[in-house]
């Protein structure tokens, strides 16, 4: 054909391109479509029968027809022979103004092939009261509200969606679960009718909480609160399940088992903005009861537990201060006069008995290193090595009165002629220091070693000349003699001094008479 129309212009070649496809043209359209009788291409393409329903599709997208296919729904597209099929196996056309497009048998068609399957009365329902004149059968309402909404006697108050209660049969055989709502029925709920929570038919807003419907019924008169939950069930007020030990932060013990409620829960709940929870601490609610009057504090279960004020728990050994001997006889008080978390007691014996100090502080203020706390006058235990004096030989057998005998044992003098001066046969010539030569085992048991311990060895005739020969006086400090010869020997210089006094430069040690030269 494009062969036969090459030469002619466009124009003319379109219109003879429309006279053909009118002479080929097989009858006239339907009414619907009539006015593309002239423009076949709005329903057809040029040796293209196979997009043909695809133009059908595009043109009828408003029916939403594609997506039925596509998602296999409703009519057109549940069944798969009819997906199957072109459009225009069923929808015929070029048969006339008045043709039918539609060939569908109501009076044989499977509502089953549908998106709404008919049961119950609606089987019995003329098509009409859905389908209305004017409107596609795809069009026809779904939901129940949308037919039946002058039917509902709940004025829309239980929302659209009927069939949550009732069923196809008829209205008054409903049911409804209660149980896929936000309060299921349970216990003694289940026998309630329904007026009595949804007087008025209001289902909507309608409170779930227990004291909304039970406030008559708190014996409790609002003490314990809103949440009846807590300690009753929905089988019966008689039945409570609350275990103060594991639902509450406070386990009863002891005592505070058998308490009754009201006992510490005694007023009504405040407002949230001023609630206060109820304390816990002992001092609030026996403060009454405390016999130290505030003295020891508030912390009562430091000393004492819930088995009764009389059984006390605390143990001063866990303290600084472990009590022993005769502290374990001595009432609190005689201790701790004051607030005893303020006051600060020291721990050491003189701070308590001062006023026993029959030592006047002489000894100081470490009693125990003598004494015990089983008695100030038993067994006094002071081990003397471990003062500036230790007992050593005889001075281990000596009777402590015998060195202190005023008592006061600080003042005792550690020198040895302290004690010993009538025992000085030296007559204080050789010093103080008795220890230098002698032992503290006995007095004759002496060792001296001048040639050793002194800057003067003794040879020749000085080693057995007796010391008080060179020690004449008497020493109140540290020895100091000349090693001078003339110091002891002056009267014996037959030169009157005419030689100086270093005579060790002529005689010996052994006699004057041994000259050297």
């Amino acid at each position: 054909m494009s062969v036969c129309l090459a030469g002619l212009s466009s124009a003319v070649q379109a219109g003879l391109v429309d006279q053909m496809e009118k002479a080929l043209m097989p009858g006239p359209l339907h009414a619907s479509h009539a006015k593309y009788e002239d423009d076949c291409d709005v329903c057809h393409r040029l040796l293209s029968k196979e997009e043909q329903n695809k133009l059908c599709l595009d043109c009828h997208d408003h029916r939403n027809i594609a997506e039925d296919l596509r998602d296999k729904r409703g009519f057109h597209g549940r069944l798969a022979e009819v997906r199957k099929k072109a459009c225009r196996v069923c929808h015929a056309e070029h048969k006339g103004r008045d043709a039918r497009m539609v060939l569908l048998d109501t009076q044989t068609f499977n509502h089953d092939n549908s998106d709404f399957v008919l049961r119950g009365r609606h089987r019995d329902a003329p098509c009409k009261a859905c389908h209305k004149p004017k409107k596609t059968y795809r069009q026809a309402p779904k939901a129940c509200v949308d037919c039946h909404e002058s039917d509902d006697p709940h004025d829309g108050k239980l929302g659209k969606r009927c069939d949550s209660c009732h069923g196809e049969n008829r209205w008054l055989d409903f049911r409804f679960d209660h149980g896929q709502t936000e309060f299921k029925l349970r216990g003694k709920h289940k026998g309630v009718v329904c007026q009595n929570c949804h007087p008025q038919q209001t289902y909507r807003a309608v409170a779930k909480t227990c004291i909304s419907c039970h406030r008559s019924d708190d014996v409790h008169r609002g003490r314990y609160g809103k949440k009846c939950k807590d300690c009753h069930d929905v089988n019966g007020w008689a039945t409570q399940h609350f275990d103060h030990d594991k639902d509450t932060d406070y386990r009863l013990t002891g005592r505070h088992q058998k308490v009754a409620c009201e006992q510490c829960h005694r007023d009504a709940p405040k407002p949230k903005a001023k609630r206060e929870p109820l304390k816990t601490d002992c001092y609030s609610c026996h403060r009454l009861h405390d016999e130290h009057k505030g003295q020891y504090g508030r912390k009562c279960k430091s000393c004492h537990s819930t088995k009764g004020w009389k059984k006390t728990t605390f143990r001063h050994d866990k303290t600084d201060f472990p009590l022993k001997g005769k502290h374990k006889k001595v009432a609190c008080v005689d201790c701790h006069a004051g607030d005893i978390y303020k006051e600060e007691l020291g721990v050491h014996c003189i701070d308590c008995h001062r006023s026993h100090d029959v030592h006047g502080g002489q000894q100081g203020k470490q009693c125990a290193d003598c004494h015990n706390e089983e008695s100030w006058s038993g067994k006094v235990a002071f081990d003397h090595d471990l003062a500036n004096f230790p007992l050593l030989g005889a001075h281990a057998t000596v009777a402590c009165e015998e060195c202190h005998a005023s008592g006061n044992f600080k003042d005792a003098k550690v020198s040895c002629v302290s004690c010993h001066a009538v025992d000085d046969t030296h007559r204080r010539r050789l010093g103080a220091n008795c220890g230098v030569c002698h032992y503290v085992g006995d007095w004759k048991a002496w060792d001296f070693d001048h040639d050793k311990k002194t800057d003067f060895k003794l040879e020749g005739a000085h080693r057995g000349i007796v010391c008080e020969a060179c020690h004449r006086e008497v020493v109140t400090e540290k020895i100091k003699l000349s090693t001078d010869c003339s110091y002891c020997h002056l009267s014996d210089d037959a030169h009157n001094g005419g030689f100086g006094r270093r005579c060790g430069r002529c005689h010996g040690v052994k006699s004057f008479d041994e000259i050297r030269m």
